[in-house]
């Protein structure tokens, strides 16, 4: 029988898989809990917000989602604290996201309100599944899809929003070697690159997959008019230190303007390190690299906090970045984890208790 808060609606799985899961060995995106949330927008509103059991849905072959790419996405993450307390990091920034992704590919808004207490609903019911300890987590995907049984070329009238949880583990992540883009580009101004949209991850996947031919895991790419500016690295944003300064591209409509990005910048400037936000070109860093000067590249994200790129490749002419000591990207994750566990102080409001 399924219980009533005033505005959702919620459903409690008869039974738990949680019993089956390996938390020590657990392989990424693949294991899901035991309940999702689900909202449906029909009639030109969005209906009464659902935490059901976690299921698989069917679609008409014609849904829209499926002919003209209407879906966005977001990636965020609970935590728990060693007293049981459970935390999300920056959720207004990812509410906020998801909604001007949205918006970009005219799809509707979501409600502040549904979002936060439908979060908040769904894991009260999986809290089981937020171990503690530094890098265990619950990486949370909401999305939103179009639905509509329609394959005439206009923006859908219904959609469904939806959060699942996937539980992560603590992992190490080894540098990567990239290769920098000459050709392929991963956007383009006045696109759609800024936005969580899922055919810019799907646009990525055959030159990414060139690359690992190659022996490189991933790429960094450059602007789409004269692959000189470098503007992000696979799926991540991306940092650049010359001596002691950290570089970062700007946010544009081609870049996308990540939580985990502006948290590094902010904790740069709480640890008095000199961050420029410029454009930055390849000969630039390259440069760099002759004279010894760059010694560090690393990726910014959710899913990985911090991936340290430890080799680079453009026009045939490859670039070793040794290992240093004094790591600004170990410093950052080591700092940016302890305020996501609630081992440090929370000096800018970060952290988001769920009650």
């Amino acid at each position: 029988m399924a219980q009533h808060t005033e505005k959702i609606s919620i459903e409690k799985a008869k039974t738990s898989k949680i019993d089956t899961v390996d938390f020590n060995n657990l392989d990424f995106g693949r294991l899901f809990t035991d309940h999702m949330f689900v909202c449906d927008y029909e009639d030109g509103k969005w209906q009464t917000p659902k935490v059901i059991p976690y299921q698989a849905m069917s679609y008409e072959p014609s849904a829209r989602v499926f002919h003209y790419g209407q879906a966005v996405f977001e990636g965020m993450k609970a935590y728990k604290g060693d007293d049981g307390k459970v935390f999300l990091f920056r959720p207004k920034e990812n509410f906020d996201r998801i909604n001007k992704s949205s918006n970009r590919l005219a799809m509707p808004s979501f409600p502040e309100n549904y979002f936060f207490e439908g979060l908040e609903a769904l894991l009260n019911l999986d809290s089981d599944w937020i171990k503690p300890g530094i890098g265990n987590s619950l990486y949370l995907r909401p999305f939103v899809i179009a639905t509509e049984p329609a394959i005439s070329a206009s923006p859908a009238n219904n959609y469904r929003f939806m959060i699942i949880c996937s539980p992560a583990q603590s992992y190490y992540n080894s540098p990567v070697r990239v290769l920098i883009a000459e050709e392929f580009s991963r956007s383009a101004d006045g696109g759609v690159g800024f936005a969580k949209a899922a055919g810019n991850y799907a646009a990525q996947f055959y030159p990414t997959s060139l690359a690992q031919e190659k022996g490189f895991q991933q790429i960094i790419w450059t602007d789409a008019s004269t692959h000189s500016f470098l503007e992000e690295a696979g799926t991540m944003n991306v940092f650049f230190r010359i001596d002691d300064t950290l570089i970062t591209a700007p946010t544009s409509d081609r870049i996308l303007d990540g939580i985990t990005r502006k948290s590094m910048l902010q904790l740069a400037e709480d640890l008095g390190i000199t961050c420029e936000v410029r454009r930055v070109t390849v000969d630039e860093i390259k440069a760099a690299a002759k004279e010894g000067r760059l010694k560090e590249i690393f990726g910014t994200g959710t899913a990985a906090v911090i991936s340290i790129i430890s080799a680079f490749e453009h026009k045939e002419e490859l670039f070793e970045i040794p290992e240093i000591e004094d790591s600004y990207a170990k410093l950052f994750k080591k700092t940016l984890l302890d305020i996501q566990h609630n081992l440090s102080e929370d000096k800018h409001g970060w952290r988001h208790e769920v009650k």
